[in-house]
């Protein structure tokens, strides 16, 4: 059985894949989300930007998290 160092490093690299999924994802929306204020469709666009601030504020408590877990 790893002993949690192990558990711990195995945990952080897996959740720093995840952020850089996150970050992809919110650089495709905001692509979207620009098309569709370019071409008339504002409350869509402000729903798509709402899904980017949930994006980001879940992206820095997941960077935090990897960081206590790379410091323990």
């Amino acid at each position: 059985m790893p002993d949690n160092s192990d558990a711990n490093i195995a945990t952080a690299d897996a959740l720093t894949l995840l952020l850089h999924n996150q970050h992809a994802l919110g650089a495709a929306i905001e692509e979207v989300t620009k098309w569709l204020s370019e071409n008339g469709v504002e409350n869509v666009a402000a729903n798509a930007m709402a899904a980017m601030e949930t994006l980001d504020t879940n992206a820095q408590a997941i960077t935090d998290a990897i960081m206590r877990l790379r410091q323990s």
